[in-house]
């Protein structure tokens, strides 16, 4: 029998062949090892449907590498013998096949690198950490733009990713004028807008024996299991992509903001649980959009917002979260400390909005961006939902969710408990943004144009109560100062209406 001579960890959001670990690696001589965990499955309590898709999907990439020549062994969940977490599966290969060495792609979350840097000590031989290059951005890159600047901006950022990769630009120049096109790309959407829906992909028997295996251990946790129709294997995550570019790519830019009931993906890719796992390539998908746009079937303002999506805040937040790793997922600016209402688990809720957000989260493990930033996101900085129970919420209920995308997502752009490091100001609204951005309010039980009383939109009272709780936090910041000095023109008896009417709704939660 051939001696192993390294063996190659290869964790569930790595299902990539261009992984560095595989590249550096000798399908003759060494071997590759995949495991189904019961820690990884459960350091929250993620969604059903998010399991399920992660164990298919690694399941699939575990019979593409052996269709490419590698050896590979293969840890179920309910195999005899699983240890349920990686450093214990790792063990019981290193026994079995007394390995030279173990190669590893660098982890994508803190807690995971923490994990990878006790092997060596536990396991007596040496651990080659390697760098994960499918991202665009290289972390000593990304601490190098960040060290001595006194705002972290991503629109910066985003300028030097665009001329370090060449997309969308003409020579120096960006091309058509600007780096940014966001302006464009607020529209409101109409029920009347023809909604291309994204391909659904069948479960074959794979998938079928991996739903059963959640079901049977993982009931409980949140979430509709079926249907399920997500891509599983790369071919299908390629066709997915092909079929946003060709159909609803031309409109994303327009309606990327718009929120409408019954119409959970309008014209979004939904393929960031692809990218983040590995079954799509950020700076191919990135290239195959900008041809789109210079073969004239997509507008200018779409390429480039999708592309901002990936090499601008996409690497971002990555950068970010190594940046401020670890302490970052404590952040607290505001020093929120409310309980998350039960209501973002169960829907059971009079605001529109909100219940939509979360019937949608339940059943397919998604919500676009605004319904994440501004519907659910928002009220809990109205409401002064503690961050870091938010920020678990949003890892454990969306597909997409790893701690690295999520984290600088909520604690910095969502909640602001990173008190500016991440955005300029807290993205605090009252329902007048949700009204105009969806068609909600419009069969709403409360009026989003009243500011108070019973029947009056929940966000327009918190959001005055906020401003006014969080004055001395906020007025010197140069985009909120002028609402400080809006609610310090209203009339006594009116902020005391507006107090009355917070505290009213602040009881109920």
């Amino acid at each position: 029998m051939t001696q192993t001579r390294a063996l190659i960890v290869v964790m569930g959001d790595q299902l990539s062949l261009a992984l560095s670990s595989l590249q550096a690696a000798d399908k003759t001589r060494d071997r590759v090892l995949m495991a189904e965990v019961w820690d990884e499955a459960t350091y929250v309590r993620h969604h059903k449907k998010k399991i399920a898709f992660l164990f298919s999907a690694m399941r699939h990439f575990a019979e593409e590498l052996r269709a490419d020549g590698w050896t590979v062994d293969y840890g179920t969940l309910d195999a005899p013998g699983n240890t349920g977490s990686f450093t214990g599966e790792v063990a019981r290969a290193v026994a079995a096949h007394r390995p030279e060495r173990i190669v590893v792609t660098e982890a994508g979350e803190w807690r995971v690198a923490q994990m990878l840097g006790g092997w060596e000590a536990a396991f007596g031989i040496p651990v080659d950490v390697l760098p994960d290059t499918r991202f665009i951005c290289p972390l000593p890159v990304f601490c190098e733009w960040a060290e001595g600047r006194k705002q972290l901006r991503m629109e910066y950022f985003y300028r030097d990713m665009r001329r370090r990769t060449g997309l969308l630009m003409d020579g120096d120049q960006p091309t058509g004028g600007q780096w940014n096109f966001d302006a464009d790309n607020r529209k409101s959407a109409a029920l009347d807008l023809f909604m291309p829906r994204p391909p659904v992909f069948a479960p074959d028997s794979l998938t079928q024996e991996v739903m059963a295996l959640v079901q049977s251990r993982f009931g409980n946790h949140f979430g509709d299991l079926e249907p399920f129709q997500f891509a599983v294997t790369r071919a299908d995550a390629e066709a997915a992509f092909a079929a946003f570019v060709c159909h609803a790519l031309p409109h994303f830019g327009d309606y990327q903001d718009a929120m409408l009931t019954g119409e959970p993906f309008l014209y979004h890719a939904v393929i960031a649980q692809y990218l983040n796992c590995g079954l799509l390539d950020p700076l191919a998908v990135c290239r195959a959009v900008e041809h789109a746009f210079r073969a004239g079937s997509v507008p200018l303002n779409a390429a480039e917002g999708f592309i901002r999506q990936i090499i601008g805040w996409r690497e971002y937040v990555r950068g970010i979260y190594w940046l401020e790793m670890p302490g970052y997922e404590r952040s607290n600016f505001f020093e929120h400390t409310r309980p998350l209402p039960d209501f973002y688990w169960t829907a059971e809720t009079d605001m529109t909005c909100v219940r939509a957000a979360v019937t949608q989260t339940r059943e397919h493990a998604y919500a676009h961006h605004i319904q994440r930033l501004m519907v659910t996101g928002t009220f809990a900085l109205l409401a002064g939902i503690d961050p870091h129970e938010l920020h678990e919420w949003y890892l454990a209920v969306y597909a997409d969710a790893y701690e690295w995308v999520e984290l600088p997502n909520t604690v910095g752009m969502s909640q602001f408990a990173d008190g500016g490091l991440l955005a300029s100001k807290p993205y605090a609204a009252s329902g007048a943004y949700i009204n105009r951005m969806s068609n909600y309010c419009g069969t709403c039980r409360f009026d989003v144009k009243q500011r108070t009383g019973p029947n009056a939109c929940p966000f327009n009272a918190l959001y005055w109560d906020f401003i006014v709780r969080h004055r001395g936090k906020i007025g010197g910041n140069p985009r909120m100062a002028q609402m400080v000095r809006t609610y310090d023109k209203f009339a006594e008896d009116e902020q005391a209406r507006i107090a009355s009417s917070a505290a009213a709704i602040l009881a109920k939660l």
